[in-house]
């Protein structure tokens, strides 16, 4: 290494990214710091905080931080408020970046321009990044990069935030670029450090300030950026239907109603190839293992139940497709401004979409995305209400008794009957979590609270084509969660199960079942008591506790406790018969109504703990939920006796 080199990798930048939410700044962050990067929380709050180190190729170490998305440092959420107090020095601990990297969308670059403006005027050294600069090409944009550096005083330099070597004009800079000196902060970032309230440029509640830099935007626009008259045609076309008020909605009810018909007809043939391996894997073992407690433990335990519930991953990765897809596309924006006045009957606003849109995949990011909620009571009853959209780990027990009690065939020549009820059921969650919305609107207005939801303003990006590399690696992403869970607490749980299942051994002479006489099966006689109104025996009482940590862990707990009982080689593929042959139909409707409302698993308390920082919320959300749940089964199961009989 030269002398240059090794003074170079000496200095140790600090950089932090700044942008608005959507413009591709962690894809951006991902390919600056790759492995090397440590993601936590900022301390005394639950917003998360990446931070990496990347080495440029002339050996400079550069320490870089993603800041929270913005729109503004005018904070509106608590994302904002984090990101105000790092760029302002106000955060205890975490000292002021020496340079600011903000990241924008070139396809959409008048919306991310007032965030610069503001930042500029914090008196730091700055780089603007025209971020999918590709794109933008693609769709005829035209960015004269020297007229915006000169308007803007400062370097701009161009990336692709999704491609391995994307990032490689920006580290060339970094090379270049001397270490900044610190700035003396002028009189706004001053104050606001300083907790005082904003001045001069940072007013952002006085409208001539806020007129005033759009009226900047609308003028570096014109002098630096041109874009075709067609594609910004192309969009409203498009928006004239997505977001009509009557074509719109039966748009997105007709898409939702596809998601939920692939995810069983798409889904069958890969979970044959998953049943037959687990099936040939037990046979091959139950060959070559002499029988004792380890093959039993192997078998019935672990193959048994930990293969019950991969078998669902074909469902659950095609559902994460259509959630990727539609991210990607720039329809879940709309999605939620065509939500928002159908939204605001329950006082909520289209901001609660998209929490809730992603507590389908799982509540956990859900109850975390509503950070960008800026009204508290509205975040609240959203994280409450969350965990009412029907979760991924839910799934396996919902297709598993579709599969039992719901006869595979189609319903009017076209709509898939198995596929009918699933879509029903997440309906169901649905149309409970308004519901519950709408109580909580009328408590808010009785206890004075009052007023409506926050009006709702968030950015629409452009379509495109959702890019087959970013599905790929976010359906990768999900698998590997998903098999970790299987190969963790699943599997955990699967062996724990399978050992109160197991011990101790029948009495000498015992005529019933080895099981009713072990620990599970005492456990779950106890518990049956409780849960006989609702149609429930003690095995599915038994499965219901594991299911606390982790819902679809009910599948391999009913595996479990059904292999010991059975005598069937193959336990997992004949689970769903097995149901049939011994419950009745009342009981498979109670347990999916049931899960519609199940009291939640511990890393969704978990979590809503951390957001609302005390342990009554999440108690009010258990004991609300499993009250639901209860009374809900109670009343399925009573009719359906009365309709179909025992």
């Amino acid at each position: 290494m030269s002398r240059t080199q090794a003074a170079a990798a000496a200095s140790f930048t600090h950089i932090a990214l700044l942008g608005n939410p959507n413009c591709g700044k962690t894809a951006l962050f991902n390919v600056l710091t790759g492995a090397r990067q440590k993601v936590a929380n900022y301390a005394g709050v639950t917003v998360e905080r990446k931070e990496g180190v990347c080495t440029t190729a002339g050996g400079r170490r550069v320490r870089v931080l993603d800041l929270p998305g913005a729109y503004s440092l005018h904070a509106q959420s608590l994302d904002e408020a984090v990101t105000r107090d790092v760029v302002t020095g106000r955060r205890p601990g975490e000292s002021v970046p020496e340079l600011l990297v903000c990241v924008t969308d070139a396809t959409h670059l008048r919306l991310n321009l007032r965030l610069v403006l503001e930042a500029r005027e914090l008196g730091l050294p700055m780089v603007l990044v025209l971020n999918m600069s590709d794109m933008a090409r693609r769709q005829g944009i035209e960015i004269d990069r020297e007229v915006l550096a000169r308007e803007l005083a400062m370097p701009v330099v161009a990336t692709v935030g999704v491609r391995s070597d994307g990032a490689d004009e920006l580290l060339r800079w970094l090379d270049q670029a001397e270490p900044p000196r610190a700035a003396p902060q002028p009189a706004a970032a001053a104050a606001l450090s300083a907790g005082l309230p904003p001045v001069n440029a940072l007013e952002d509640d006085q409208p001539q300030r806020v007129q005033r830099l759009h009226q900047e935007v609308r003028r570096i626009m014109g002098l630096a950026v041109r874009e075709p008259a067609l594609r910004l045609q192309r969009d409203d076309r498009i928006d004239a239907v997505v977001l009509h008020p009557l074509w719109g909605m039966l748009l997105l009810a007709a898409t939702l109603f596809l998601m939920f018909q692939a995810v069983f007809s798409w889904a069958e043939v890969p979970k044959g190839w998953i049943e037959g391996a687990t099936g040939a894997l037990a046979e091959w073992l139950k060959a070559h293992m002499a029988e004792g407690p380890l093959r039993s433990l192997l078998a019935d335990g672990v193959i048994a139940g930990a293969g019950g519930v991969v078998v669902f991953l074909p469902q659950i990765l095609i559902l994460f497709f259509f959630i990727l897809a539609l991210e990607e596309s720039g329809y879940l924006p709309r999605a939620a401004f065509l939500l928002d006045r159908v939204m605001g009957v329950v006082g909520l606003s289209g901001r609660s979409f998209i929490p809730l849109l992603s507590s389908f995949a799982c509540a956990v990011p859900g109850i975390m995305a509503t950070r960008s909620i800026p009204d508290w009571r509205d975040r609240l009853v959203t994280i409450l209400i969350a965990p009412l959209m029907t979760c991924s780990a839910r799934l396996p027990v919902y297709a598993l008794l579709i599969a039992a009690f719901i006869p595979e065939r189609t319903v009017a020549g076209l709509f898939n009957l198995q596929g009918l009820v699933l879509f029903g059921l997440y309906l169901g969650g649905i149309v409970s979590a308004m519901l519950v919305a709408a109580v909580a609107r009328l408590a808010r207005n009785w206890d004075g609270g009052g007023g409506g939801a926050t009006p709702l303003l968030m950015e629409l990006p452009a379509y495109r084509w959702p890019s087959v590399r970013n599905l790929a690696l976010g359906l990768w992403e999900r698998a590997g969660i998903f098999l970790r869970r299987v190969g963790g607490i699943i599997l955990a749980v699967t062996v724990l199960l399978w050992f109160l299942s197991t011990y101790p051994a029948p009495p000498e002479g015992a005529a019933g079942p080895a099981i009713e006489y072990s620990l599970a099966g005492r456990l779950g006689s106890m518990l049956e008591t409780i849960f006989a109104p609702i149609g429930f025996n003690w095995q599915i009482s038994v499965a219901l506790v594991p299911g606390m940590a982790a819902r679809e862990v009910a599948v391999s707990a009913l595996g479990t406790v059904y292999a010991i009982a059975a005598t069937a080689d193959d336990t997992a593929a004949q689970l769903a018969p097995m149901l049939a042959s011994q419950w009745s139909l009342a009981t498979a409707l109670s347990l999916l109504v049931w899960f519609i409302f199940a009291p939640q698993c511990v890393s969704t308390i978990a979590a809503v703990r951390r957001e609302t920082n005390g342990w009554r919320w999440p108690l009010v959300m258990t004991v609300y939920l499993f009250a639901l749940a209860y009374g809900a089964s109670f009343i399925t199961y009573r009719i359906a006796l009365a309709f179909h009989g025992g």
